[in-house]
């Protein structure tokens, strides 16, 4: 078996998205070339919904099946050129029975696709004096946990409101899983509330690196983002953070720090399973 690597090079695109496909895909596309030509990332990660605009009236307009889709092709094609593995933020998905879903893909530098993951938790929220958004108007819920590897690094993948669910993050750790990537779009009421909150939150309880990629703040849009990508360590830590306009962050990711904190802190050989547990069915 192939020693694991000890160090993964990730670059967050954190990009603006407008009401034409064609350009946000394209956008996504130069950001790429450019990341991998000045840093020489093993991994980029891009936002959720970066080819369309966020919004449930939006998301049947511009859905695509997956992967023969245009956006699928495209990040394949950008994934085999660059020799680069690409976590795609995510895409409307045209589904079975006509279902749309919130979709991760995940391509390797092969070109292939070697995960899919469909947003399990709908973000339906009424905050009063913030925001009403309820995406089950329109979308329909995944049903399955999705990771993959690097080198031999497990990676997990959530979907913005998935990262509220702790169990879910619970399981990943429990599975192997030394990163958890979450493509998200946290608006202005939950962003400034939530958002490195619950990133570090995940990160400390789980002992793994968490990775956020947001879309770029647009005040013009009918969904405003909070922006603000990160990458958060094992020991809750922030290591990269982006402002609030498109941007791109960088940063080496030493999973070393994985084992250290797990080692001095034991909490998961110190759970009373006795008493309690979160497994997987």
């Amino acid at each position: 078996m192939a020693k694991a690597i000890n160090t993964l090079r990730l670059a967050l695109l954190q990009l603006k998205s407008s009401r034409d496909k064609t350009t946000n895909v394209r956008n996504a596309i130069i950001k790429i070339e450019k990341v991998v030509k000045d840093h020489q990332p093993h991994l980029i990660t891009l936002p959720e919904c970066f080819n369309c605009p966020y919004g449930t009236k939006y998301f049947r307009e511009y859905a695509e099946q997956i992967p023969d889709g245009f956006t699928s092709q495209q990040l394949s094609k950008a994934a085999l050129e660059n020799q680069v593995f690409i976590v795609g933020g995510t895409i409307p998905e045209l589904g079975e029975n006509d279902r749309i879903f919130n979709t991760c893909t995940v391509w390797a530098p092969s070109g292939e696709l070697i995960a899919k993951h469909r947003k399990m938790h709908l973000f339906d929220i009424d905050v009063k004096g913030g925001i009403r958004f309820k995406e089950s108007e329109t979308l329909s819920p995944g049903n399955e946990f999705t990771t993959f590897k690097i080198e031999g690094r497990k990676i997990g993948i959530g979907i913005c409101y998935d990262i509220r669910f702790e169990e879910m993050a619970r399981l990943y750790r429990n599975d192997g899983c030394e990163m958890i990537i979450y493509p998200a779009a946290f608006n202005m009421t939950t962003g400034p509330l939530h958002w490195e909150l619950l990133q570090r939150a995940r990160a400390n309880d789980n002992q793994l690196f968490v990775v956020t990629t947001s879309p770029a703040r647009d005040l013009a849009a009918d969904y405003v983002a909070y922006g603000h990508s990160m990458i958060i360590d094992p020991w809750a830590k922030i290591i990269a953070c982006a402002d609030e306009g498109e941007q791109t962050v960088t940063a080496d990711i030493d999973f070393a720090i994985v084992d250290q904190v797990r080692q001095q802190i034991p909490v998961f050989s110190q759970r009373r399973l006795d008493l309690y547990g979160t497994e997987m069915k």
